[in-house]
């Protein structure tokens, strides 16, 4: 396995893009490198694959059946820390960095989820599954749906979490926010979605962000979470560092920026027909509008209490609803 550089970031700057008062400037670096990360979740370890021409970066631990863990934007394999201790005690769980993610490889094409979700396909293969029950978040859960609709016969169950496959109503989303209901925290009834617009210009993104990620990530949890507490000084650390580069920047403006290629591909996409549980937060209404249309089988709960981030605010609710849907 290759060898990674041990990486340290100030959790004092943390704090002044997170907004977080319980930790004090002038507090020493801490390792927020991957080795660093798994040595906190006994049990688990560093992983790479390569697949598609690609090479994936993964965390895996447990015994049992095997579960994917798909990530969104704008975190990493870490936004799931919380779960995978207890989900290893009776299956083989795997946090996945998918292309473009964290120590994943970066290449400039490929994200459009039908690519990606081919990625996971053959590291299902690779690993000698034949099926494996997928768990997906925000991008993730887009990568998650386009591998059930394209190798339905790899994916045993799927969890989509607060997010569905990009679809034609993307196309009808506003420029501008409707009148008296943008501010810091999502109006679900009346969400404005600008970061898929930003995201859409090539280049300037990266000449803004370069070593400032966390500004725009920062804003990013205070609209989308019910308790900003949740994703910690130490989050935020890991996901600033994990977005700080052009290439990364570059590299996850990339799923948005396939979002057409993702609509055109889901207009060709038959009815999923194995087990689907969808769990939302501000998403929950368009995450159950989507999923009863698009599969045959599907439940969808609102997870009461959570925004954005179930799986970092509310992860006892989840592994709840995790253990009742892909077994204990």
């Amino acid at each position: 396995m290759k060898t990674r550089p041990v990486l340290a970031v100030s959790l004092a700057v943390a704090t002044t893009i997170g907004g977080l008062s319980d930790v004090q400037a002038g507090q020493t670096t801490k390792d927020v490198s991957d080795a660093a990360l798994v040595r906190t979740l006994p049990g688990f370890e560093n992983k790479d694959v390569v697949v598609n021409g690609v090479r994936l970066h993964y965390v895996v631990g447990g015994k049992g059946d095997p579960v994917f863990l798909l990530p969104g934007w704008p975190e990493t394999w870490w936004s799931y820390h919380k779960v995978m201790p207890e989900l290893a005690m009776r299956h083989r769980v795997y946090a996945i960095d998918i292309r473009g993610m964290g120590s994943s490889d970066k290449p400039k094409n490929g994200f459009d989820k039908k690519t990606m979700a081919a990625d996971l396909s053959q590291m299902i293969q690779k690993l000698g599954y034949t099926k494996v029950d997928v768990v997906g978040h925000d991008i993730g859960a887009m990568v998650a749906f386009s591998l059930a609709a394209n190798h339905s016969e790899q994916v045993n169950k799927l969890v989509m979490l607060d997010v569905a496959h990009p679809s034609a109503g993307y196309l009808n989303l506003r420029l501008l926010p409707a009148a008296n209901t943008f501010t810091d925290k999502i109006d679900e009834d009346n969400p404005y979605l600008w970061w898929f617009a930003f995201h859409q210009v090539k280049g300037l993104p990266e000449e803004l962000l370069e070593g400032r990620a966390g500004i725009e990530q920062a804003w990013f949890f205070r609209y989308m979470l019910k308790n900003e507490a949740a994703i910690d000084a130490r989050d935020r650390a890991v996901f600033a560092h994990a977005y700080a580069s052009k290439d990364a920047i570059r590299a996850s403006n990339g799923w948005y920026q396939a979002f057409n290629q993702d609509i055109a591909d889901d207009n060709t996409y038959a009815k999923l027909t194995m087990p689907v549980l969808g769990l939302g937060g501000p998403g929950y209404t368009r995450l159950k509008a989507t999923l009863e249309a698009k599969a045959t089988t599907s439940h969808t709960f609102r997870v009461e209490g959570s925004g954005h981030f179930i799986a970092e605010e509310k992860p006892a609710e989840l592994m709840n609803y995790l253990n009742g849907f892909i077994g204990p």
